[in-house]
């Protein structure tokens, strides 16, 4: 083994990993705080807590955000509003009919809710959005509103196809969002859920609360 051809390699790459170690932090800062919010809820995480789940100094975490507020902000930005766009992009590329679209969107919201735990942040809210009434008015306008008019311009197109009867745009939107919250309360409340058996079938559930929807929404031949 060439001793100094070891070192030099050492000496080049080392500063490569720091480097991206650093550029990580961020990541691996939301990630821990989206854990112990959802764990613990906002009121009881403390910056500490976060840093040291992120493997990082207090200071270090405030050097990339200046408050727990902001931290809160920026999980959600990254776990749920971030994704607006991403779904609205969608939307214009299919293809299919509405009912198809309908489907596809609300299993794939939920999945990639389910899988980055942020059903929990809207848990926290419901809960804690009264002692922190910025944090709820935050939430209102990064996620409830974009959300509702994603689904209304899913309803539009229907309507538009004359594949949908027309319903009252705001209540038309609360019918398509009712059962994500209900499966979001269900899977953050314990005490709620209980011991059921057989056990929640989360996709028999969500895709038989589909199939009411559309057969209310579809205009029949």
């Amino acid at each position: 083994m060439d001793i100094h051809q070891t070192l030099r390699d050492l000496v080049c790459t080392a500063p490569l990993k720091r480097e991206r170690r650093k550029e990580a932090r961020p990541r691996e800062l939301l990630q821990a705080a989206l854990t112990l919010f959802v764990e613990k809820g906002f009121a009881a995480t403390k910056a500490e807590e976060v840093a040291r789940l992120a493997g990082v100094s207090k200071g270090t975490l405030f050097l990339y955000f200046a408050s727990k507020e902001e931290l809160f902000k920026a999980v959600v930005r990254e776990n749920i509003s971030g994704q607006f766009s991403e779904f609205n992009t969608a939307i214009d590329a299919f293809t299919g009919s509405t009912g198809e679209l309908l489907r596809t969107f609300m299993n794939a919201w939920w999945q990639r809710a389910e899988a980055t735990h942020s059903t929990g942040i809207t848990k926290l809210i419901l809960s804690e959005g009264p002692q922190f009434p910025e944090l709820a008015e935050f939430y209102r306008n990064e996620v409830l509103e974009p959300a509702h008019q994603l689904i209304a311009r899913v309803l539009e197109r229907g309507v538009q196809r004359q594949e949908f009867r027309a319903l009252e745009p705001r209540y038309g939107v609360y019918t398509v969002l009712a059962p994500i919250l209900f499966l979001t309360l269900w899977k953050n409340s314990p005490s709620l859920a209980g011991k059921t058996d057989p056990p929640l079938d989360v996709p028999m559930y969500l895709n038989t609360q589909i199939d009411a929807l559309l057969n209310g929404l579809s205009i029949k031949p």
